[in-house]
């Protein structure tokens, strides 16, 4: 039987390989809940859709919470959403993949399609080489935040407590997760160097991609002489949008949810605040005080994302890049797309606006939907809704310690773990597992004249 393709990022893959990866999330995310499930994994009650949003909200890298991390999970239950948010930063297929390397498996070409797919890789060449390095890194980067995390952290508590602080943090961290040991989260150390420093760089590490990473390291080493387009993408609009979201936080909350910090607090919390935005939980401020015009802003930082390849959710960097480069070109009356000396494939423009255009309907839906079932207020609802689409984990809290999510019903609930799920996997993958795809026409019609 002749299996239909889907072409991703210029290269067919089989739709079988696009399930595989969904599929693999959804049995990861099953598995996790039945754990944190059982008796020894949590304190006094705990529901299965509590169980299912905290596995899907530490699988897909998010960090909204409907239970205390620190209270509600017994130490190995936070074992267990520690590993879950490992797997689920890297992919399950990717990881089970690496272990079959590491055992001396042979990898057959239908693995190789699922690592590249996962991995965000542009080719099958160098393929096991490349998720070696990438592992490779993972470690490097998380054991020297654990180290410096734990020594912040010896400070305050035994050094057995902070080694386990620290762990939990630096995964937490690079894997743009969110989740903290902390009930506040990082409240209490919002004008701390160390925190302020190392936290950020690690989520910034996770979120610029795989690819990114390694580009670099070769870069670093002479291995190349020059980065690729997507890097320099990646590297200049992660820049911009760190810039941009710390002067939106300055200027609309200097003299307001600021009032209290002094100078250098301030800044230290605008540059917090704007680097988790697009990619991770963590906050050193409550976002509950924030106005109402920087929680609107916010949500389009949180929808675009992180870079492809990576931890991070969204939209992608990359994708609105090149949907702001092609609207330039095209006011400009130029069909010839280029960016950093590149010829920009027109495909490539579509399909970035095809993944705004769709990501926008699935996040407007929902928030519709959300509304009218929890009859809460709506600008605070479509905060929650892009912090799940966009797997940050931001939220303006439910007037306690956890997300605004805890207030919501089952069917809100649920709502936002499709959200977070979908934000993952990507807005392409989830349209193809749920409505299938259509076979590539071979028919060409003459072409129509449209006013627009």
């Amino acid at each position: 039987m002749l299996q239909r393709r889907y072409r991703f990022k210029g290269v067919a893959i089989h739709t079988h390989e696009i399930k595989l990866i969904v599929y693999s999330f959804i049995g990861l995310i099953l598995f996790g809940t039945l754990l944190l499930l059982m008796p020894f994994a949590h304190h006094g009650e705990l529901r299965f859709i509590d169980a299912l949003f905290t596995s899907t909200s530490a699988v897909c890298v998010t960090g909204l919470i409907v239970k205390d991390t620190s209270v509600d999970f017994t130490p190995i239950g936070q074992l267990v959403i520690m590993l879950l948010i490992q797997i689920g930063g890297l992919g399950y297929m990717t990881a089970v993949t690496f272990m079959a390397i590491m055992r001396r498996q042979k990898i057959g070409h239908r693995d190789r399609l699922i690592l590249q797919e996962s991995l965000n890789h542009p080719g099958m060449d160098g393929l096991v080489r490349f998720l070696k390095i990438v592992f490779a890194s993972i470690v490097i980067i998380e054991v020297i935040g654990m180290i410096i995390l734990t020594l912040r952290f010896w400070g305050d508590m035994p050094l057995e407590r902070a080694a386990w602080f620290g762990v939990f943090h630096s995964v937490s961290a690079f894997n743009n997760a969110g989740f903290s040991l902390f009930s506040d989260n990082m409240m209490g150390y919002r004008g701390d160097i160390v925190i302020n420093i190392t936290i950020p760089f690690l989520i910034i590490l996770g979120g610029l991609g795989y690819l990114v990473l390694t580009e670099l390291y070769h870069y670093r080493k002479r291995d190349i002489v020059r980065l690729s387009t997507h890097t320099k993408i990646v590297l200049t609009m992660s820049g911009i949008l760190i810039v941009l979201g710390m002067l939106l936080l300055l200027s609309l909350e200097w003299n307001k949810a600021f009032a209290p910090m002094v100078w250098h607090e301030k800044i230290l919390a605008a540059w917090f605040a704007s680097v988790n935005y697009r990619t991770a939980g963590f906050n050193t401020i409550d976002l509950s005080t924030l106005s109402d015009a920087n929680l609107f802003f916010s949500t389009f930082f949180m929808m675009i994302g992180g870079a492809p390849g990576g931890t991070a959710g969204g939209i992608k960097i990359t994708a609105v890049a090149l949907a702001l480069v092609g609207v330039w070109y095209t006011l400009r009356g130029d069909t010839h797309v280029h960016l950093f000396r590149r010829s920009i494939p027109a495909y490539q423009i579509n399909k970035a606006y095809a993944i705004i255009f769709i990501a926008s309907i699935y996040v407007v839906a929902s928030t519709v939907l959300l509304s009218e079932i929890e009859r809460l207020p709506f600008l605070r609802t479509l905060f929650e809704a892009c912090s799940a689409f966009g797997t940050v984990g931001l939220s303006t809290g439910n007037g306690g310690v956890l997300s605004y999510s805890a207030l919501f019903s089952d069917w809100g609930k649920a709502n936002i773990i499709i959200l977070m799920f979908m934000g993952r996997i990507g807005v392409f993958a989830f349209t193809v597992v749920i409505v299938g795809k259509a076979v590539q026409s071979r028919i060409k019609y003459a072409e129509g004249k449209v006013v627009l």
